[in-house]
């Protein structure tokens, strides 16, 4: 990097001032290039990373991005002679870059043999930080001024693609020169005497490529000069020009408006054990959204199973996650890669190593108050972790994410930024982790796609912060009937009146992302230092007033929609009490200052989409930004205030373009504890014509709808658990699922996909559904069975609803009937809870089969002859995806093989290997085919009984003794009715 006032390598037209000079190094001894293997950036057994990855040829990529060679059109952009040129030019490239790293001159410090960190530790060290690098003390003090002003920087930041500003170019040397020339397919030159490797860009170009390498996981970060080479030779010929890292961005914490709707977070996790009851571990956690401005603090207690901490993932959906590397769990570590491969996208894993990642709480206080964070937050951050139940760990993941954004130079954003406790449960209906996976609520297990998610069937929101709160509404159900019954009053209302919906509309269309504007805004309160640099500022300056702006233009548009709303009386009532709206109209209010700020903008930057800076503007901005800021929570009550209307309007769409029936649903408080003599006030689910809303039928079609009746009811009784039967492929899943999705629309307050719905609140949701093992965890098939139902069992309430599949598949055919049985039985008579309990062990409809609280009920199917001419064989199942009363016969298994294209010489020899196994088991096997009139339940009953009218052993508090005698009475009543 021979720059020292001699022409630039790259430019070769201009001097450019005092960049490295490697001359002025010693002889360094010259070392191979480095294989993908033992690439530098490589050594670690850390979770991947875009640098961790194998390079991809330039050809190769080139080939992925043409379109594929079907037609003549296509083939015509590449066609035999380019595709041999580019080979040619790969091939000679790939050659000269080995050759030329072959005699480069490398520094013997970054040789994947003697590399270390900062503490002199080796990659294999578990302990190693590939964050920094040992550069020998006596090396560093004969670099020129420039290469120290470079290296000083980048052995702290080894995990960074550093950019080094050099006049009017910026440029990457050595281990980010390949990433350069590897990721953006620049040519890498090797200058000067010390044949140091490097790339470099126009400055015209930075924003593209810096946006690219983040694009593809990187971070990347600038080294900007402080002043021009003329100010720098003002001070003396021999003169440094100074240099200053101030920024990095990753794809966790940028802000850029190209990052589409979806909110991006960067979350720090800090685990502790407080000596909670049941082995139970605390969790504190902290997390940021850097665009929005806003921070948020909480803690969860979790078992075993990671529930919580799973749900919290889900929720949060981050895209990087900070933790200690040594201070969390087994469990904990599978959780995060659990729900790391969630979704579309993988979220990068950041372990942090060193002790001042994570400080106890009173460095953490001391830290936040010694550097001004959180000042300007309506919540200071001891407000913000008000109402969170274990402080001092939310506290200690809190200071995790801020030293961490102290790193990346973020300060500004850690001054402004708003922060709030958050709950992940508390308050709202429970979907822990698993569930929101299980029922595909944001990610389908197809690709990790959003397509067939109820998110995307909700998701008609017309701007990316309405598409936000859908989000975060989703996560937290309401508990609370009143609350739910006026978001469903605000849809109704919006339905009826299809006009205010459509002038909705178009003044939603009109808005900006009104959240990331504000945040931006207030990001830029007494931040000027950027200001200041050369070339930089004045871009920045820019991008500021256009901030500016548009937030107060859009502000408007919101604010005419706002007070249209309250012209009238129908739905004023209703939104006022969705959301808290400031004053709008008056001396005081919102209007009357925010057109103030439209006739500055008018005034002073006309033109601000594009305005042409004079001297003054900077001072004038920032006026105007400190006086706007001043009333920057009625401005967020404001924004949230268009969020709703955005969301509720989605829900009132979505109703109305149904193609099936949807119904307000009717929702009654949780019920109340159940005893025997008053069985009522129980839980209760009735939902009549249910269907699945995006699950679409053959031929497109709409779903069958289906009656789902479980609990009690002022004029009628259904038993709260359905063991439901029927063929494989006949649509139990699905039925399960629609169940659950019901629920969880009715308690967003969104219309649901039925004829009828009424309900008592749910607390929990719970599902077991299908059998999966999760290998990257380690995890078998029935160990994901029992942990998914031993958190049911621990944690499930009357108020619960709770749905299993297949329970018991994933092990032994009488250990998993056994576990079924038991887990059935517990949740029916200890939990009295509403269950919807599918499965394939037709004994159980034998034991359960006149149990008082269990109704059975089969997916529907029948045969149908293949052509009118055929015998018995040549039939074929159709299913009817119908509910119906009773136990299914069988499950029809080969018939579904037939079906799926297993060879019939197969599927006859399977049928003859079944009928031999059914002979095998003999009487035993057929009686519990045909459902016998006295189960083993029956058996139990008798002999509680027996004991109860024994004088010794009487004791009528037993509840099981009721219990026992209610059953016996129902089964003579039935027996009398028969």
């Amino acid at each position: 990097m021979a720059f020292d006032n001699k022409l630039c390598s790259i430019c070769r037209n201009q001097a450019c001032d005092n960049s490295f000079n490697v001359e002025e190094l010693p002889k360094m001894e010259l070392t191979a290039q480095p294989t993908e293997k033992d690439n530098v950036l490589n050594i670690e057994s850390g979770p991947e990373t875009p640098a961790t990855r194998p390079g991809v040829s330039r050809l190769k990529r080139i080939q992925d991005d043409f379109p594929k060679f079907g037609d003549k059109k296509d083939s015509s952009l590449l066609d035999s002679s380019k595709r041999a040129k580019l080979l040619q030019e790969s091939v000679v490239g790939s050659v000269s870059q080995r050759d030329g790293n072959d005699i480069a001159s490398k520094f013997e410090w970054l040789d994947p043999s003697r590399i270390k960190d900062a503490n002199g530790r080796r990659p294999g060290d578990p302990l190693y930080d590939k964050k920094t690098l040992y550069i020998p003390p006596d090396v560093l003090k004969k670099m020129s001024a420039s290469q120290k002003q470079y290296w000083s920087i980048k052995c702290q930041y080894m995990d960074v693609v550093l950019f080094f500003k050099v006049g009017k170019f910026y440029e990457l040397y050595e281990i980010d020169a390949e990433i350069g020339h590897r990721e953006l397919d620049w040519k890498m030159t090797v200058s000067g005497v010390g044949k140091c490797r490097q790339v470099g860009i126009s400055e015209s170009g930075i924003d593209d490529a810096v946006k690219k390498l983040v694009a593809r996981g990187y971070k990347v970060g600038r080294m900007e000069q402080l002043e021009t080479s003329e100010q720098a030779k003002a001070r003396g010929a021999n003169s440094v020009i100074p240099r200053k890292l101030v920024q990095v961005i990753t794809p966790s914490t940028t802000v850029d408006g190209n990052i589409g709707p979806d909110a991006v977070h960067l979350l720090a996790i800090k685990e502790g054990n407080y000596g909670m009851e049941n082995s139970s571990t605390v969790y504190g956690f902290a997390f940021v959204d850097c665009a929005a401005l806003k921070f948020w603090v909480g803690s969860i207690s979790d078992d075993a199973t990671c529930a919580a901490l799973g749900a919290l993932l889900m929720q949060v959906s981050p895209k990087e996650v900070i933790y200690e590397s040594r201070g969390l769990s087994r469990e904990a570590h599978k959780t995060l890669k659990k729900y790391s491969f969630t979704g579309s996208t993988a979220v990068q894993l950041s372990p942090a190593l060193s002790v001042s990642d994570f400080l106890d709480a009173s460095e953490v206080r001391n830290m936040i108050q010694s550097n001004g964070y959180f000042k300007r937050s309506p919540n200071s951050y001891v407000n913000g972790l008000g109402g969170v139940m274990h402080q001092d760990v939310a506290l200690c993941a809190l200071g995790g994410l801020v030293s961490h954004l102290s790193r990346l130079m973020l300060d500004d954003i850690l001054r402004n930024g708003d922060i709030v406790p958050y709950q992940v449960y508390r308050g709202y209906l429970r979907i822990d982790g698993q569930t929101l996976v299980n029922l595909e609520i944001f990610s389908n297990s197809a690709d990790g796609g959003s397509s067939g998610t109820l998110y995307k069937y909700l998701d008609n929101c017309v701007t990316s912060s309405g598409k936000r709160l859908l989000r975060s509404w989703i996560c937290h159900p309401l508990k609370d009937v009143d609350s739910i019954n006026s978001r469903l009053n605000v849809v109704e209302e919006l339905m009826s009146h299809s006009e205010i919906m459509l002038l909705v509309a178009q003044y939603l269309h009109k808005l900006p992302d009104l959240e990331r504007l504000l945040g931006s805004v207030k990001a830029s309160i007494q931040s000027s230092a950027c200001l200041v640099l050369p070339m930089i500022g004045k871009k920045i300056l820019k991008r500021r007033v256009k901030a500016f702006g548009t937030l107060v233009k859009g502000l408007r548009t919101g604010m005419d929609l706002l007070k249209l709303l309250q012209k009238d009386a129908d739905m004023l009532s209703p939104l006022s009490k969705v959301f808290k709206l400031p004053m709008l109209s008056g001396t005081d209010g919102l209007d009357e200052f925010l057109t103030q700020f439209e006739a500055a903008i008018d005034s002073d930057f006309p033109n601000y989409q594009n305005h042409d800076l004079t001297d003054t503007d900077a001072e004038t901005l920032s006026i105007l930004i400190e006086l706007f800021s001043e009333k920057a929570m009625q401005w967020s009550e404001v924004i949230h205030a268009l969020n709703c209307i955005d969301v509720l309007r989605s829900f009132a769409v979505t109703a109305t373009l149904s193609s099936g029936a949807m119904a307000r649903p009717i929702v009654l408080p949780q019920s109340k504890t159940m005893t025997l003599k008053q069985e009522t006030g129980g839980p209760i689910l009735k939902l009549k014509g249910l269907w699945h809303p995006f699950a679409l039928g053959e031929h497109g079609v709409l779903p069958v709808p289906n009656d789902i009746f479980l609990g009690d009811d002022v004029n009628d009784y259904h038993p709260r658990a359905l063991l439901l039967t029927g063929p494989n492929m006949g649509g139990k899943s699905t039925l399960l699922r629609a169940t659950c999705l019901a629920v969880i629309l009715a308690q967003l307050g969104s219309y649901v996909p039925c004829e009828t719905c009424v309900l008592s609140l749910v607390d929990v949701i719970f599902t077991r559904l299908g059998a999966t093992d999760r290998i990257m965890t380690g995890e078998s098939t029935f160990l994901v069975e029992c942990t998914e139902t031993a958190s049911v069992l621990q944690n499930a309430t009357q108020d619960s609803l709770v749905l299993l599949d297949e329970l018991g598949r994933g092990t032994s055919t009488f250990d998993g009937y056994a576990i079924a049985y038991a887990v059935f039985r517990h949740l029916v008579e200890n939990v009295h809870c509403r269950l919807l309990f599918a499965t394939h062990y037709h004994p159980l409809t034998k034991e359960f089969a006149s149990h008082p609280h269990v109704t059975l009920q089969h997916m529907a199917c029948c045969f149908k002859w293949k052509s009118e001419s055929c015998c018995r064989g040549e039939q074929e199942l159709v299913f009817l995806y119908r509910l119906t009363d009773g136990a299914c016969p069988e499950s029809y298994g080969l018939q579904v093989a037939i079906m799926a294209g297993i060879p019939e010489h197969v599927v006859e020899a399977a049928s003859k290997a079944g009928q031999v196994m059914k002979r095998s088991v003999g009487e035993s096997f057929r009686s519990s085919e045909q459902r016998s009139e006295f189960s083993t339940l029956h058996e139990e009953w008798l002999k509680t009984l027996v004991n109860v009218s024994e004088v010794g052993k009487c004791n009528f508090d037993d509840g099981d003794a009721y219990d026992t005698l209610f059953c016996l009475w129902h089964e003579l009543k039935n027996s009398y009715r028969a």
